[in-house]
């Protein structure tokens, strides 16, 4: 029974959450990372292309900070697919490469390597800004506003020990994304400058109906045999 109910769950799942998910988890159980120098990072990713993809399903040893992580990934990920992104599966993956590529211009500069953590903020943080009004609870001690989760989970992470460049870097980059997607194309003169790509919107969003299109007259669902019709044709003289 426990194993249905996680299956279930897990399907029921969108699609692009259970796919980043799933490969964060089995990314951080089966790898073994080797950091290269600083100097050497620009070699590394040259070479090994696939770098550019693993340093944001990575997310440290086995623990609680994974699993605290993870926790947060699905959660907020999920959110934001099944809300403000719902329907519009080309936008939220643009979304993803729009913040992958500028977390790895940036972790180029500062010698971060693995930024599924910084990704993570970034998911929160443009969560929290579109849902300004929710009220959140920190394990039953703090009680805050949704804008205000992104710097709490970065105080968490002081008061574990980890640096927080990189909850500084997923804040940074939700927002940039943020205030290019919500806030700019809604000022005096201001336009949307992030456009999904049409090759997105051909593999991942489902083609709409055309409003103008005008069915022959015997595709139209008035002229189209009933059931009962269909089984007397069917049925042998």
């Amino acid at each position: 029974m426990a194993y249905q109910g996680f299956a279930q769950e897990y399907l029921g799942m969108p699609a692009v959450t259970r796919a980043y998910t799933t490969a964060c988890v089995l990314t951080t159980a089966a790898v073994r990372p080797v950091c290269p120098p600083p100097f050497l990072s620009l070699f590394f990713l040259f070479f090994q292309i696939w770098r550019l993809i693993t340093n944001f399903l990575f997310f440290g040893p086995l623990g609680f900070s994974f699993f605290f992580n993870m926790i947060f990934l699905y959660r907020y990920c999920r959110m934001l697919e099944e809300g403000s992104f719902r329907g519009r599966t080309a936008d939220f993956v643009f979304m993803f490469l729009f913040g992958g590529f500028l977390m790895t211009l940036f972790g180029l500069f500062a010698s971060l390597f693995f930024l599924g953590q910084a990704f993570t903020i970034m998911l929160v943080y443009v969560w929290s800004r579109r849902n300004p009004y929710i009220r959140m609870n920190f394990f039953g001690l703090l009680n805050f506003q949704a804008p205000f989760l992104p710097w709490v989970l970065m105080g968490f992470s002081l008061l574990l020990g980890n640096s927080i460049i990189i909850d500084l870097l997923g804040i940074a980059v939700g927002h940039i994304y943020y205030f290019l997607e919500d806030v700019f194309p809604n000022q005096p003169g201001g336009k949307k400058l992030l456009l999904t790509p049409s090759f997105l919107k051909m593999v991942f969003d489902t083609p709409e109906e055309d409003p103008n299109y005008n069915p022959l007259p015997e595709d139209r669902p008035e002229n189209q045999p009933r059931d009962q019709d269909q089984n007397q044709q069917q049925q042998p003289p």
